[in-house]
């Protein structure tokens, strides 16, 4: 039976495009060749289009989060960069996984820091309705070398260890990935090892801005996650990040996602379309692919 439910679940997946079936020879991809063009794709512009980003790589039936499979089915429908989550096995390898534990997305259970990377790769990945697919757990580096020249990662590190995080990150000298942080200190500590990085940077008020500034945080390597809508009382705050020519990021995660039908998520995510958003993360990244994001 589970099989059976497997089955029809990848078949609907490869049915859901844009109205028809996509190839990979027909991907949308973002090819990003060094660090001051990553910089510019990301620069605010009034007139641009809003742009999708993946949260947990995006994820729909059949294909599961933190998932290069999944990753490219995105890019077979639509442009988007993707939010990813790497974690450390306990013998320090590291791995796309956004839960501290295997239970939800495997077929594994305990936490992932227990268990070695041979380990891990005994097990299977689940979709977000808990059906097994062929999929496995990738590795960072895997997943960064297949990103080359098709799109950008953004890492929202978990538990690896920034010093350790920014050796790796140096060693690959990837030009098209990007760090998630919640503070200045975490933004400094790794632009002081990596001059050129790239952030997304959580930036919810004018005082964490004004952070920021102090710390000399150079705004031309930045996009700021601004919470889960635009607020009408922060406009002053989306004003100060424009100016400085950052791009406003909102995250439909905590709302809009766990709407019940796909229809439903729809509405939601037309509502923030016209409120001044330049990025909108998801879960459901497909689901915009039909949508006019023209402001």
């Amino acid at each position: 039976m589970r099989t059976y439910r497997l089955l029809l679940s990848l078949a609907g997946a490869l049915l859901l495009g844009c109205g028809t079936q996509q190839s990979a020879d027909k991907a949308h991809y973002i090819d990003i060749a060094d660090r001051a063009q990553l910089h510019a794709w990301f620069r605010y512009a009034p007139d641009r289009e809003i742009v999708v980003s993946g949260h947990r790589g995006g994820m729909l039936t059949g294909y599961p989060e933190n998932c290069i499979e999944s990753f490219e089915k995105t890019l077979t429908m639509m442009p988007s960069f993707f939010e990813i989550d790497p974690r450390l096995t306990r013998d320090s390898v590291i791995v796309l996984m956004h839960d501290a534990t295997l239970d939800r997305t495997t077929t594994g259970t305990g936490r992932v820091a227990d268990h070695t990377y041979a380990e891990l790769q005994a097990l299977f990945l689940k979709d977000r309705a808990g059906n097994v697919t062929p999929y496995k757990i990738p590795t960072l580096e895997e997943c960064i070398r297949w990103s080359r020249g098709r799109t950008i990662l953004n890492l929202d590190i978990k538990d690896v260890p920034l010093e350790v995080m920014s050796a790796f990150i140096n060693r690959l000298a990837p030009a098209n990935v990007m760090y998630t942080v919640h503070n200045a200190e975490q933004a400094m500590f790794l632009l002081e090892r990596d001059p050129e990085a790239m952030f997304s940077v959580w930036c919810k008020n004018l005082r964490e801005f004004d952070r920021y500034e102090k710390a000399g945080l150079p705004w031309s390597q930045a996009m700021a996650y601004v919470g889960p809508m635009i607020y009408g009382d922060q406009q002053e705050l989306y004003d100060r990040l424009h100016a400085c020519g950052v791009m406003c990021m909102i995250s439909t995660a905590p709302t809009h996602d766990r709407r019940a039908t796909d229809a439903e998520r729809t509405r939601g995510y037309e509502l923030e379309i016209p409120t001044g958003c330049d990025v909108i993360e998801t879960d459901y990244p497909y689901l915009f692919c039909n949508l006019n994001l023209k402001r």
